[in-house]
């Protein structure tokens, strides 16, 4: 399936530039998409010669041709514009109106001159379609529009090789081999003619025309041999930019997209100048070609190897006499340009010599910066080294400004070549780089400065670290009324020392008074915070000092010898004085008092958990106040409360609860101990001997009623025994026990006796209820201790409360 073909009239008859038909028809031919691939061919000729016929059938396209029996008239008006069917790549087709037409009249040739001009500038391919027994006329064969549209051409637009095809319509007997010779003979003639400026004067046609012949037979009298022919060379268009097709030599495409706007421009020019008298109009010459041969310069400059080596060099290190050597470069592009624009208008030439000595300037210009940028960086590596050098031997602040004074000194006098980076044709100034390396010395110099007071600060906090730590640890761990004044008085002591050596160091630095004074505050801060952190962290051990310290002074005499549990040892008075100085400890660990300020927190404890009970009172759930229910301290704000009131009353429930076991043991074995020295037997022994003799004991070991008998009468000596507590009685002496016992032996005997009666009359109660009413209160509260056990702590907890101390026996 062929493609479509669209078609527009690209300019009409009184030369006006159809814009919107053109943009049209880039958007149907979706031309905008082929890039820098696609061909436009032109025709240029007589009129009524057959041009839009022979288009038609070379390139498939539907232009208008002229009806021979109307006769010959002019068909073709203006430029239009086609799009050639199945030709790779998209090829575009331009039919120009005739020349020679009647219509235009013998003087009105500009419009010819124009079209043909244009079809020039914009085509890659010319046919010159002419007859064949034309060829050597002057007039018949166009040498005066070639001759005219050469001369423009290359004073105008930039040269591209462009392809003239010259067609020879209804070929006679003579062989193209011999008419062709005499063609190119006429082309060169012209060409020859044209004046050329000084670069081009020995350039050859063939540098911008590629001349080619091609010759058809009649169209009306051998049609199918004519279209044979044109069907050949059709084929000779496709491909045709490719290299070795018809126009594989061409230079300076426009891009697809910029089409219409490169022709609009085209046009204008031309149109500007009706007669194409471009001598006349020096200026416009001047300012596109000069122009041109600017550009020229500068992409030759951007590709001269030596610039690029130059460059390349100057990216990566400096590189000395650097203005010297661009200077040169310089110079000779602008030569160059001189003498190629020597033709042209003097103004127009010196102000394009401007522009492009501005344009070179700014080409080179970012190897002047990198110049500077590595002169910066080496002096600024070389300040460093220098800065580093000058540390150990002078102060930090005259260091930092000597170093600095003498490297911006070494930058501004360029001692390492600067001077010769001065090129001849502008005075560059180096006053920003100057300012950057100065911002980066003074970087370099603060980023310095602050390591060195880190390191500075770091060091006299590690000695006050160290002088701090172990000791406020020691002195909290004695606790005594005298621990925070001694902190205090070391606290101040060592932080004095620290902020004195530390002000001696910092006036090397010459630093100003808010910051020298930031410095000391922020390190008597950390002494502070060092004896806060360790008070903190000593808090958190508080109940396992109170624990040592209860155990240390409840477990070993004034001595420090362990104690031995003979019976005559003050349990109460031990413990109270063991708990005494453990709560002592748990007041001083409670906050932190490193200013003199008076609290109350060892009263505090003292009432609430050490005097709350007075005699006669034991139950706690009466008092109406109690002085810890509290989550801080009177006059104690919170940020120096360590231990609140509320967590030391649950510290001291546990430390008691952990430390009664302790106690207990040691109730136990003063018991022990007293039963270990009584050599006596048992009362019931000594008694059962006196009375019975050893005959009457071995009858009763053989006579089991009596035993029975024995046993009973037991029971109830053990009873009267324990609840007239003989033991304790006896202990008092035997005359007064004997008088006691006397005394309560009557009352006892009916007592346990009244307690059988009840017995005997109470219903059976379940198992249960009879063991929950025989076991101790603390079993019932969930105690884990043995019932002697259980009666000892009890004990211990109620001769606080008390003047009585009773043992587990007797209760």
């Amino acid at each position: 399936m062929g493609d479509a073909c669209f078609s527009t009239q690209l300019i009409d008859g009184d030369g006006v530039f159809n814009v919107s038909g053109l943009e049209n028809f880039m958007k149907e031919v979706r031309l905008g998409e082929c890039g820098l691939s696609y061909a436009v061919v032109s025709i240029m000729g007589p009129q009524s010669s057959g041009k839009s016929t022979l288009l038609n059938h070379l390139f498939g396209t539907n232009f208008r041709e002229m009806d021979a029996f109307r006769g010959r008239s002019q068909t073709t008006k203006g430029i239009w514009l086609a799009k050639a069917q199945n030709i790779e790549p998209c090829t575009l087709v331009m039919d120009l109106e005739g020349t020679d037409g009647r219509e235009r009249g013998e003087d009105d040739t500009a419009f010819e001159k124009q079209s043909a001009l244009f079809a020039l500038a914009v085509s890659d391919i010319v046919l010159i379609n002419m007859w064949c027994h034309d060829i050597g006329r002057e007039q018949a064969a166009n040498k005066p529009l070639l001759k005219t549209v050469f001369q423009v051409m290359m004073r105008l637009f930039s040269p591209r090789k462009t392809t003239l095809l010259f067609v020879i319509r209804d070929k006679s007997r003579t062989p193209l081999e011999n008419l062709e010779p005499i063609l190119r003979e006429d082309i060169q003639k012209i060409w020859d003619a044209v004046p050329k400026p000084h670069a081009h004067k020995e350039t050859p046609l063939s540098e911008f025309f590629d001349v080619q012949v091609v010759a058809l037979s009649s169209y009306e009298e051998k049609e199918e041999l004519f279209k044979e022919q044109v069907s050949a060379l059709r084929d000779r268009f496709q491909h045709s930019i490719a290299p070795g097709g018809l126009a594989g030599d061409r230079r300076g495409v426009v891009p697809a997209s910029g089409f219409s706007f490169s022709s609009q421009q085209f046009w204008k020019v031309i149109k500007e100048n009706k007669d194409l008298d471009l001598p006349a109009h020096k200026v416009m010459v001047a300012t596109v070609r000069c122009e041109e041969i600017g550009n020229e310069k500068i992409a030759s400059f951007s590709a001269d190897e030596e610039w690029q080596q130059f460059e390349e060099a100057v990216q990566h290190d400096y590189v000395p006499g650097f203005g010297k050597k661009l200077s040169s470069l310089l110079d000779r592009c602008l030569s160059e340009y001189d003498m190629e624009a020597i033709y042209f208008d003097e103004g127009v030439r010196s102000s394009k010599r401007q522009q492009l000595e501005s344009k070179l300037l700014q080409l080179v210009n970012p190897a002047y910066q990198s110049l500077l940028d590595h002169l910066r960086s080496r002096t600024l590596e070389a300040f460093k080294e220098s800065f580093d050098k000058a540390l150990e031997k002078e102060g930090f602040a005259v260091a930092a400004r000597d170093c600095t004074q003498t490297f911006l000194e070494k930058f501004d006098k360029g001692s390492e070549g600067l001077p010769y980076a001065a090129i001849q044709q502008v005075k560059w100034d180096p006053s920003k780089v100057k300012d950057k390396l100065k911002r980066d010395m003074e970087a370099h110099v603060a980023s310095v400065r602050a390591k060195k007071l880190s390191e500075l600060c770091a060091k006299y906090e590690a000695q006050l670290t160290k002088a701090l730590a172990e000791p406020v640890e020691a002195l909290l761990d004695s606790a005594s009324e005298d621990t925070w004044p001694a902190i205090r008085k070391l606290l101040q002591r060592e932080t004095k020392a620290a902020v004195s050596g530390l002000e001696s160091a910092l006036s090397a630095f010459e630093l100003d008074e808010a910051t020298e004074k930031e410095l000391l505050e922020k390190l008597e801060k950390h002494g502070r915070s060092v004896v806060e952190s360790k008070a903190k962290e000593e808090a958190g051990r508080v109940l396992i000092r109170m624990k040592d310290r209860f155990s240390t002074l409840f477990s070993r005499d004034s001595d420090s010898m362990p104690r031995v549990w003979t019976g005559k040892e003050d349990i109460k008075a031990i413990t109270k004085t063991a708990r005494s100085a453990s709560m002592k400890l748990l007041s001083t660990m409670a906050a932190i008092r490193l200013d003199e300020d008076g609290d109350n927190i060892e009263n505090t404890l003292s009432l609430a958990l050490v005097d709350t009970a007075r005699p006669g009172t034991t139950d706690r759930s009466i008092q109406s106040f109690d002085p810890l229910a509290s989550s801080s301290w009177e006059r104690v704000p919170e940020e120096k409360t360590l231990i609140t009131p509320v967590q030391c009353k649950n510290l001291w429930r546990q430390f008691k609860a952990e430390t009664e076991y302790t106690v207990t043991q040691a109730i136990a074995a003063q018991e022990a101990n007293k039963r270990n020295n009584n050599w006596l037997p048992p009362p019931w022994a000594l008694a059962a001997m006196a009375i019975l003799g050893f005959n009457e004991f071995m009858t009763l070991l053989r006579n089991p009623l009596y035993l029975g008998v024995i046993f009973v009468a037991y029971l109830v000596g053990k009873a009267i025994w324990v609840q007239s507590d003989i033991a304790r009685e006896f202990q008092r002496g035997f005359l007064p026990a004997v008088l006691s016992l006397s005394t309560k032996f009557v009352p006892t005997v009916m007592n346990i006796l009244k307690k059988l009666a009840d017995e005997g009359q109470r219903p059976a109660a379940p198992e249960r209820q009879r063991e929950m009413e025989l076991q101790p209160k603390s079993t019932r509260n969930g105690s884990s201790y043995s019932n002697v056990t259980s009666a000892a702590s009890s004990s211990i907890t109620s001769s606080e409360n008390g003047p009585e101390y009773s043992s587990p026996v007797a209760q």
